[in-house]
């Protein structure tokens, strides 16, 4: 008998799977624990979910929203710990991304990191550019109305060289100076712990995706609840505005 992951490929496997990676701080509440201890379950988590996207499961792009720009407003200790969690991550897990075909992708503007976080992530992205197995993308200092207004800066500093002409740019075209440039829109959009909303992230790209929200705290999100996630996929019928099948 095939297993789940069998039927999930036989069934067409999204091509890009964005992920808000919410519920740390209230994991940790239910326990008694201070909220890093649920930051540090929340890296476990995606550690286990990068593993078997590309080794399992064979998903060609992954995003994860790891810190975004309104993440700032949390208390300093908080945010510092976060930085040298992330710091931590890339670092230890970069001689493993190498060896594993993953690409590393960072969405977000590096120049509000700490100066040892942002060396971390140029020497991560560079060591992984070769690789193509599976395109990990990861949002730090992300938010989809700040990469949208970057996106409009470059823009017109393209038009004002000639480069680019204002008429000729469509949608496409604007797609090429946002962060996810030579990325694939997300078909599928996940969120997890309850909360039912995008939260800024990748508003632009998320156009057409599916939306599945769960109320698993993300420490808790396993390779199952990814995988239940793309079988609703799966069975959902996409139009892009068009008519489906139904003729609805």
């Amino acid at each position: 008998m095939p297993t789940l992951i069998e039927r999930g490929r036989a069934a067409g496997l999204p091509q890009h799977v964005a992920l808000v990676m919410d519920g740390n701080g209230r994991w940790a509440a239910a326990r008694g624990l201070p909220r890093t201890a649920g930051h540090q379950a929340g890296a476990r988590a995606a550690e286990r979910l990068i593993r078997f996207a590309g080794r399992r499961l064979g998903l060609p792009y992954l995003t994860l929203f790891a810190f975004s720009a309104e993440n700032w407003k949390r208390p300093a200790a908080e945010v510092e710990f976060l930085m040298d969690l992330l710091d931590q991550f890339i670092e230890e897990k970069l001689a493993e991304f190498v060896r594993e075909g993953v690409r590393l992708t960072v969405l977000g503007d590096p120049g509000g990191l700490p100066d040892r976080l942002r060396e971390r992530v140029r020497r991560a992205v560079e060591a992984t550019e070769r690789n193509d197995r599976l395109h990990l993308a990861i949002a730090l200092n992300y938010g989809a109305r700040q990469e949208i207004v970057r996106a409009c800066q470059r823009a017109a500093s393209a038009a004002s060289t000639g480069a680019i002409a204002v008429d000729d740019l469509d949608p496409a075209g604007f797609a090429r100076f946002l962060d996810t440039n030579g990325m694939p829109d997300p078909d599928l959009m996940v969120r997890t712990s309850g909360e039912m909303r995008l939260s800024n992230f990748l508003l632009w790209q998320a156009a057409y995706a599916e939306l599945y929200f769960t109320k698993t705290l993300w420490p808790d999100f396993t390779p199952a609840e990814l995988l239940a996630a793309v079988s609703s996929y799966q069975n959902r019928e996409r139009r892009f505005g068009g008519v489906g099948g139904s003729g609805a």
